[in-house]
């Protein structure tokens, strides 16, 4: 077995540089892969020739308040979050081992470092010193050992951890493996991965991979000991969440980012509509957006607030749920369903009418051109007749479709063009619009329906998520021998290039067995005052409120 070593010194990390230097990749890109390996950002630009952004000196005064626009969700252990917004409220006080930075670097938190075997079989993890729980207790190898088991637990409902961790766990008993997480001292863990897997550094950099005390028994997150500089004093689901800056602990992350600025963080929840977002920038209920959306980005620029945009691998799927069962049929489970309704749809009509052509259109399979690994395997097909002909043969002419999906704008305005395509190639569709908390509750069970993805730093991170066989988050039910494989060979080769060739295969089977109609890649936005300090848009929608302040 090749042993992890040091970062600066693994072949794939020189490769990544020399390709960078080449022209052969951008520098979003070139960070993303060199960092999971386990270099600085400083030591990544310097084996590329690149030159570190300067730091700019902030405006910010001390103190004040902060009132954010987002939805205030029912809560649930960290390990089945759903949404961002569960995660964002929680990033004051629950913290993460590593963090992804908008530029593509992922940057280490409560991990100093770490390295990675050639083979990317096995991980050394180096713990921070001097991080401390807010009940005082230090925090060890021990509390990293302890929430990577959890993670690995697949016996737990909805734990997309567990699909993260995959290559950690053991199939039979769908937890960790006995030797797969060994505590070598104080300081330091190791894991031994069963088979190759260059997504797990990303994998921990994602949403539900908060880090949770040994106390936490899964119940209410809001209230659970953390290592952040915040604690959560109000939270009402639906309404509102209130942070406060902690007074009588010293957080870890002075000596490394500074001082936090602001005393208190209000999340303000005013629904989905946005109309009532507008309304309460002009009544001076809110300082700042957790996103802008649709027409009304234009609207917020009116009010001449600061824009912040980035463009993203952030999406839309509309699918049949092929377990799902309608009128007594698993009437999504028929490939020629899913096609006739791919086939029905022009993906640029979806992108100028569902999201007002702020974004790139995509190509039904859900890998993006910012993903390395991404294949290039053309533009989707547009087939009305072909669409038609195939829904008969299903015997489906006359079935009408119910396309569900959460009553806001984007969203609301993609579902509709879809249903209107999908009339005017023939077949029957009616739409059901749900509130917020409908939606959320039930959004991997629906038929037939929609449903927003963030992006993730890797192709194979989104496969292994959304279709891999039997996954907590495969909400469309594909179940394919061929896929799994071709994405298990996928997670074992570092090299993305060597995994474009496999990349191809997997796209192709994707969108050959309809399963999603993927329209476009979205462009993110978020609006804020000028007073607000650090709270550009992030490419997956984190909020990283140690960063956060006013001007004075």
């Amino acid at each position: 077995m090749n042993r992890p070593g040091p970062a600066d010194t693994h072949p794939a990390a020189r490769m990544y540089a020399a390709e960078y230097r080449a022209g052969q990749m951008d520098r979003r890109e070139f960070l993303t892969r060199a960092t999971s390996l386990g270099l600085s950002v400083g030591a990544a630009c310097a084996m590329a020739g690149l030159t570190q952004p300067a730091v700019a000196q902030s405006e910010a005064a001390p103190g004040g308040t902060l009132r954010i626009q987002m939805d205030v969700l029912e809560q649930k252990d960290p390990r089945v979050w759903d949404f961002s917004q569960l995660a964002n409220v929680c990033r004051g006080h629950l913290e993460y081992l590593v963090q992804y930075n908008t530029d593509g670097s992922i940057a280490p938190m409560l991990l100093d470092s770490w390295e990675v075997s050639e083979d990317a079989t096995e991980y050394l993890l180096r713990i921070r010193g001097g991080v401390t729980w807010t009940n005082g207790d230090a925090f060890t190898a021990e509390d990293v050992a302890r929430n990577f088991r959890r993670w690995c637990d697949g016996t737990v409902t909805g734990n997309s951890m567990a699909t993260r961790m995959g290559s950690l766990v053991d199939p039979a008993t769908r937890k960790a493996r006995p030797d797969a997480i060994t505590v070598v001292d104080d300081m330091t863990v190791r894991l031994s991965l069963a088979t190759p897997d260059i997504s797990l550094i990303a994998g921990v950099s994602d949403y539900p991979a908060a880090v949770m005390h040994g106390s936490y028994d899964g119940g209410d997150p809001t209230e659970a000991v953390g290592t952040g500089p915040f604690r959560i004093t109000e939270y009402v689901v639906g309404d509102r969440a209130v942070l406060e800056r902690t007074t009588d602990h010293t957080w870890w992350g002075e000596d490394v980012f500074g001082p936090v600025q602001l005393d208190r963080i209000e999340f303000l929840d005013f629904g989905t509509d946005p109309a009532t977002w507008l309304d309460a920038f002009r009544n001076d209920e809110i300082d700042m957006l957790y996103e802008s959306v649709g027409t009304f980005i234009e609207v917020f620029d009116d009010l001449g607030l600061v824009k912040s945009e980035t463009l993203t691998a952030a999406t839309i799927t509309i699918r049949g749920n092929q377990n799902a069962e309608v009128e007594g049929q698993r009437i999504y489970a028929d490939r020629n369903v899913r096609r006739a309704l791919q086939l029905a749809c022009d993906n640029a009509i979806l992108l100028e009418l569902g999201y007002s052509d702020r974004g790139e259109v995509a190509a039904n399979h859900h890998v993006s051109p910012i993903h390395p690994e991404y294949a290039d395997i053309g533009p989707s097909e547009v087939n009305t007749d072909e669409a038609f002909r195939l829904m008969d043969e299903a015997g489906l002419a006359d079935f009408e479709h119910e396309l569900i999906s959460i009553d806001d704008d984007w969203r609301r305005n993609t579902a509709d063009a879809v249903a209107a395509q999908l009339r005017d190639a023939g077949l029957q569709v009616r739409r059901r619009l749900l509130p917020g908390s409908t939606y959320w509750s039930g959004w991997t069970d629906f038929p037939f329906s929609t449903t927003n993805w963030n992006q993730r730093p890797l192709g194979v991170q989104v496969y292994s998520l959304a279709y891999r066989s039997g996954e907590a988050w495969n909400e469309t039910g594909f179940a394919n021998d061929e896929f799994d494989r071709l994405l298990a060979d996928s997670l074992a080769i570092a090299e993305a290039d060597e995994r474009r060739a496999l990349m191809e295969r997997m796209e192709t089977l994707l969108r050959d067995e309809g399963v999603v109609i993927q329209p476009y890649w979205r462009a993110l936005y978020r609006h804020y005052t000028d007073r607000v300090v650090g709270a550009e848009m992030h490419p997956t929608h984190e909020m990283h409120l140690y960063r956060y302040a006013l001007r004075s």
